[in-house]
């Protein structure tokens, strides 16, 4: 069986940078084995597959080389910007999507795409767990940074770098980074420095070997959970721009846009969101 896949690089800038996933349309008829099948031989972060929903406008599952994944944002929107321009979906404003988990409400705003994420849940790793996750990161000195497990869909290990030169040049050690991530279920760790750029809030790097991804270039799961730690820990607004892929091996900078919805103080959810542009379209054989 051959199946088509198009590839979209989501959270792009001006047409440029981004992570690409890769896009399956009319799934439905698509084994789960066949499906993980797809993702491996498409070899990128996430694939996400297109299937009809009869309680929104389209299903959508993602799959990583390794796994199932409940969430993944630049899939999402690589995914509804693609149908958006294809006139697949007519909606003008918002759409919705079905997740193995429920359903989430998708935003358009001009030539962006907005996908909902719940409501911040935190927890914290073990204190004698601290000492490997620092030196997962070759960060061993940095002992006075706290991390914090938060989830809006997907959980992450958040993290901040004191510096961007200390993001830059971290090492991470992938096989103790797992072995946290299993621990915890996690997605992967989303370490962060203040950025030096006007306009940016954060600059950031993901790691998540355990799904088999080294380190991706644009995660709005991870962005999510990011600006609800920003939020809580004093750095409080409303609207957050979070850069991401500019210091891995190949550089392809990101930009992801969150807002948050806020009521007594508290985070009541929170959008995702940025801009996507087809790269290439080729088949798989299965």
């Amino acid at each position: 069986m051959q199946v088509e896949v198009h590839i979209v690089n989501a959270f792009t800038q001006q047409g440029k940078g981004g992570n690409p996933a890769a896009i399956v349309l009319d799934a439905d008829n698509l084994s789960i084995s066949q499906k993980q099948e797809i993702a491996a031989k498409a070899g990128l972060s996430e694939t996400a597959f297109v299937s009809s929903s009869s309680i929104a406008d389209i299903k959508l599952e993602f799959f990583t080389p390794t796994r199932q994944i409940a969430h993944c944002g630049h899939a999402t929107i690589a995914t509804f910007a693609y149908l958006k321009q294809r006139g697949t979906i007519t909606q003008v404003t918002q759409a919705t999507k079905e997740t193995i988990d429920g359903i989430r409400q998708i935003r358009f705003l001009q030539d962006a795409v907005y996908m909902e994420q719940k409501a911040p849940h935190y927890t914290f790793p073990e204190a004698n767990d601290l000492p490997i996750i620092y030196q997962s990161l070759g960060l061993s000195q940095y002992y006075t940074l706290k991390p914090a497990l938060v989830n809006t869909g997907n959980t992450f290990l958040i993290l901040e770098a004191p510096e961007i030169s200390v993001l830059q040049h971290i090492v991470p050690n992938f096989e103790k980074i797992a072995a946290i991530s299993e621990k915890y279920n996690l997605v992967g760790y989303y370490v962060f420095a203040k950025s030096q750029q006007a306009g940016i809030d954060a600059t950031t790097r993901m790691f998540a070997p355990l799904y088999g991804i080294e380190e991706e270039s644009a995660t709005g799961m991870a962005a999510g959970p990011l600006a609800a730690f920003l939020y809580h820990s004093g750095r409080r607004r409303k609207e957050y721009m979070i850069e991401q892929g500019r210091y891995m091996k190949q550089p392809s900078p990101s930009l992801i846009h969150i807002n948050l919805d806020i009521k007594d103080d508290q985070i009541q959810l929170l959008y995702a969101g940025g801009q996507a542009t087809l790269v290439e379209k080729y088949t798989i054989e299965i």
